[in-house]
C-alpha cells in the first residue's frame, strides 16, 4: 500500500504560524510535518514523521466505519469501537425474545460471531491523492452556468472514483477541503464482511443513557468489538461462512503504562462536520431555525415511538437504533443552543466576519473578488432559507419506511436506464449492494403501524407549510388540504406491500415502465412526486454551482486574514481522516466546581438506581463491593478508572476513535464531549472543550469481571496474570 503526502494548498508554511490554543485543530495528515513542534511540546515521544506514514504503525491501524471510527487491535482483524457505533449491528441481531441490546453479546469462538449486517463496512486507508488541479480545471471549463459547473465536478468525481475502484475490493471518495480550495481522492480497502464479536450489556455500554449523554462526570462503558473478515484469498468479499479473519499489517497495542492527568494523548479519526468558517448569517439561521426545528421534530418522533413501544416490544427493539440517533442529536442541538446563548456566539460570529470584511476592504482591488463572493454567498443563503421548511419536511416524509423505499426504487429504475457514468451518485452499479442490503435489513427496523404514525406526523407538518412552500405535485397526490384528505392518503398507503421483503426485492429489479403501471399506493406516490423532487434537486445543484466559485474565494480570504494575524488555519471537518492532540485534563464547571480528569468504579455504584438507565449488572455491583479490581486499579485513584477527560478537538464521527498515548499505545476510545462545549463545532472554546473517553482499563475490567470474554482478552494480550 502507498500514500501520497502533498502540500495543503491553503497554508503557506504553517511552521511560521502560531497555534492560538495548543489543543485546537483537526489537522489533515498533510499538516503533520508542520505541527511536529507543537506535537513534541505537548509530549509526543514518537518521531512525528512516523505519524505521517498513514499506512504504517500506529496510523495504519485506524479505520473508518462510515460515520464512526475504529481501530485494529489484534493480528486477527479484531476491531475496537464504541458500543453506540456498533449499536445498529447489536439492534439488527436483537429480537424481543433475544435482546442483545439489553443482555450484551460475547462470541465463544470465531464461528459464533454475528454479521453486523449487509451494509456494515470497515474502510482501511490505502492512499490519498491530491486532485485539486483537475477539479478546478473541470469547474473552470464549465463556464458561467452554475448547473454545468456542478455537473462537471460530478462527472470528474465519477471518472476519478471509477478509475480508483478499477482495483477490485476498494472504495474511493473525493473530498473537498476549505470550501473547494483543495480536493483529495481517498482510496480505501472496503471490507464487506463485518461481524460482531463482543458487546457489553446495554446497562454498561449505555450506562446513564440520555440522562448522562454529553455530561460529566461520566461512567459509561462505551465499547464493543467487531471482527473484519475477507475471502480465503485475503481480499474483501461479501459475507460467507468460509471467509477468514482479515490480517492487518498494523494493529494497536494496549498501553503498558498507566495514563494520568497531564499526559499526552492523541486521536486519529474521521470527524463528521464542523462549521467554524461558516458565514455569520448561516450560523444565525442554524441557531434560530435549523437546530430548534430538528430538535423538536426528533423529540416528537421519540415520543411517538416511546408511546407505541410501551405496548409493543417489537417496536421498541426495531426502532432502538433510530431512537438512539434522535436522542443524541436532539440533546446535542439543545446543548449547542444553550452554548450559543450563554457565550453570545451570534454577536461573536458577526464581529469575526465584520473584521474579515473590513480587512478585505483595506486591500483595495485585491480584496474585491472575496467581497463579491461574500455577497453572493449571502444571497444564496437567503434563497435556501426561503424553502428550508419545505425541504426538511419533504425530506423526512420521504425517508419513512415504505415511502422511502418506493422513492428510492423508482429513482433507481430511472437511473438504470442511463449509462453508469451518467447515473446520479448513489444509483451507480457500485451503489447497488448498499441499496439491496438496505432492502433486506428493513424488516429488522420496520413495523407497519409505527411507520404509519411517522408518515402521519410528517404529513401533518407538510399541511402546516406556508402556501408558497407547498409543492403542486404533492398537493395533487394528496387530493386536498384538510384532515380528511390526509386520512384518506394514509389509508391508501396502508395498502402498500413494500413492507414485505419479497415485494421489495421484486421492485429492485423492475424497470421504469413497471413502476409507472403499478397499483401499489406507495409506488404511485413516488411516480407522482419524483418529477418535482428532481426539479428541487436541480435547483440545489445550481446553488452548489454558484458556491463552487464563491465559497473557495471567501474561505481563502479568511485563511489569509488569519495568517496575517499569525494564527493557524485548518479546514473544517468533512468525514476525512484528521489528527488532534492534547493532554489529559479536568476542568472547572460553569458553577465553579472543579471536575477531575478521571472517574472510577465507585462512581458507577453511586449513580445506581436499579432502573434504566442506571441499572448495572449485578456482577458489576458485586465486583465493586468486593473491590475485585483484577490488577487494573490505578494507585492514584485507588480504583479502576472508567472514563477520562482530555482537551482534544473532536466532533461527531470521532466516536470510536482510538486514543493513543505518547508512545502510540491504546489508552482508550473517544466517545463524547461535554455539554458546556458542544458549541465548539462552530466556535472553538479552549477553556471548556473536553473529549470524554472510556479507559482501556475499564474495558478490560468489564471483560474480566462482569461480562467475561477470556478469549478476546487473550487475543488482546490482556488476560489477567
Amino acid at each position: 500500500m502507498r500514500l501520497n503526502i502533498l502540500a495543503f494548498s491553503v497554508l503557506a508554511g504553517l511552521g511560521a504560524v502560531q497555534l492560538a490554543h495548543a489543543a485546537e485543530g483537526m489537522w489533515v495528515p498533510q499538516q503533520l510535518p508542520e505541527i511536529a513542534g507543537p506535537l513534541k511540546r505537548a509530549g509526543l515521544e514518537l518521531d512525528p514523521q512516523q505519524l505521517a506514514d498513514l499506512t504504517g504503525d500506529p496510523m495504519g491501524a485506524v479505520v473508518a466505519l462510515g460515520g464512526c471510527t475504529a481501530s485494529f487491535v489484534s493480528p486477527q482483524g479484531l476491531v475496537a469501537t464504541n458500543h453506540h457505533c456498533a449499536y445498529g449491528a447489536i439492534q439488527l441481531n436483537s429480537t424481543a425474545e433475544n435482546n442483545l441490546i439489553k443482555e450484551g453479546f460475547s462470541a465463544a469462538a470465531h464461528g459464533d460471531e454475528l454479521s453486523a449486517g449487509p451494509n456494515a463496512r470497515i474502510y482501511v486507508l490505502d492512499s490519498i491523492t491530491d486532485v485539486t488541479a483537475q477539479a478546478k480545471s473541470a469547474i473552470a471549463a464549465a463556464g458561467a452556468d452554475p448547473l454545468k459547473r456542478t455537473e462537471a465536478l460530478e462527472a470528474l468525481e465519477k471518472t476519478l472514483v471509477a478509475g480508483c475502484e478499477a482495483d477490485p475490493g476498494y472504495s474511493c471518495t473525493l473530498y473537498s477541503f476549505s470550501g473547494g480550495n483543495t480536493y483529495r481522492l481517498f482510496k480505501n480497502m472496503e471490507i464487506k464482511d463485518v461481524r460482531l464479536a463482543y458487546a457489553p450489556p446495554g446497562s454498561v455500554g449505555k450506562f446513564g443513557g440520555d440522562v448522562d449523554n454529553w455530561m460529566w462526570p461520566r461512567h459509561t462503558g462505551d465499547f464493543a468489538f467487531y471482527r473484519a473478515y475477507v475471502g480465503k484469498d485475503g481480499k474483501p468479499a461479501a459475507f460467507a461462512a468460509d471467509n477468514v479473519p482479515y490480517q492487518p499489517r498494523h494493529w494497536l497495542k494496549l498501553a503498558d503504562q498507566p495514563l494520568g492527568e497531564g499526559d499526552f494523548v492523541m486521536v486519529a479519526g474521521y470527524p463528521g462536520r464542523t462549521d467554524r468558517y461558516a458565514l455569520a448569517s448561516e450560523f444565525e439561521n442554524t441557531a434560530n431555525w435549523t437546530y430548534p426545528a430538528v430538535a423538536k421534530a426528533y423529540k416528537d418522533q421519540i415520543a411517538l415511538v416511546e408511546a407505541a413501544g410501551r405496548g409493543d416490544k417489537d417496536i421498541a427493539v426495531k426502532y432502538a437504533a433510530n431512537m438512539a440517533g434522535w436522542n443524541n442529536t436532539s440533546k446535542n442541538f439543545d446543548s449547542q443552543l444553550e452554548g450559543f446563548e450563554r457565550n453570545g456566539l451570534v454577536a461573536h460570529k458577526r464581529r469575526e466576519e465584520a473584521a474579515v470584511l473590513e480587512w478585505l476592504r483595506g486591500q483595495g482591488d485585491a480584496g474585491a473578488p472575496a467581497l463579491a463572493a461574500h455577497a453572493r454567498l449571502q444571497a444564496l443563503g437567503e434563497q435556501a432559507r426561503s424553502t428550508q421548511q419545505r425541504d426538511f419536511t419533504l425530506g423526512m416524509f420521504n425517508r419513512t419506511g415504505t415511502l422511502g423505499t418506493a422513492v428510492r426504487l423508482y429513482r433507481l429504475a430511472i437511473e438504470k436506464a442511463k449509462p453508469d457514468a451518467q447515473r446520479e451518485d448513489g444509483y451507480q452499479v457500485r451503489d447497488l449492494p448498499a441499496i439491496e442490503g438496505g432492502l433486506k435489513q428493513m424488516d429488522r427496523r420496520y413495523v407497519a403501524s409505527m411507520d404509519r404514525e411517522l408518515q402521519q406526523y410528517w404529513l401533518q407538518r407538510y399541511m402546516e407549510l406556508p402556501a408558497d412552500q407547498r409543492v403542486p405535485a404533492f398537493d395533487a397526490w394528496l387530493g386536498g388540504g384538510d384532515t380528511a384528505a390526509a386520512d384518506a392518503a394514509l389509508a391508501r398507503l396502508d395498502g402498500s406491500r413494500l413492507g414485505e421483503l419479497d415485494e421489495r426485492m421484486k421492485w429492485f429489479g423492475a424497470d421504469r415502465a413497471a413502476f409507472e403501471a403499478s397499483t401499489d399506493p406507495a409506488i404511485q406516490y413516488a411516480v407522482a412526486v419524483t418529477p418535482a423532487l428532481l426539479e428541487i434537486e436541480r435547483q440545489a445543484k445550481r446553488k452548489r454551482g454558484e458556491e463552487l466559485v464563491a465559497r473557495p474565494l471567501f474561505l481563502q480570504a479568511i485563511a489569509d486574514y488569519k495568517q496575517s494575524k499569525g494564527e493557524f488555519v485548518y479546514p473544517d471537518a468533512n468525514l476525512s481522516l484528521r489528527i488532534t492532540f492534547g493532554n489529559v485534563k479536568g476542568y472547572t464547571g460553569l458553577d465553579g466546581t472543579v471536575q477531575p480528569a478521571f472517574t472510577a468504579l465507585e462512581g458507577v455504584v453511586a449513580k445506581e438506581t436499579g432502573a434504566d438507565p442506571f441499572d448495572s449488572p449485578q456482577a458489576l455491583l458485586d465486583a465493586v463491593k468486593a473491590k475485585r479490581h483484577g490488577g487494573l486499579e490505578d494507585a492514584r485513584l485507588g480504583s479502576v478508572p472508567v472514563n477520562f477527560l482530555a482537551d482534544l478537538d473532536i466532533t461527531g464521527g470521532n466516536s470510536g476513535s482510538p486514543v493513543l498515548d505518547a508512545r502510540g499505545r491504546l489508552v482508550g476510545l473517544a466517545f463524547d464531549g461535554i455539554w458546556e462545549a458542544v458549541a465548539s463545532n462552530w466556535v472553538f472554546d479552549p477553556v471548556m472543550t473536553r473529549m470524554i473517553s472510556v479507559d482501556q482499563r475499564y474495558m478490560r475490567w468489564i471483560m474480566q469481571e462482569v461480562a467475561p470474554a477470556p478469549a478476546l482478552l487473550q487475543e488482546l494480550e490482556a488476560a489477567a496474570k
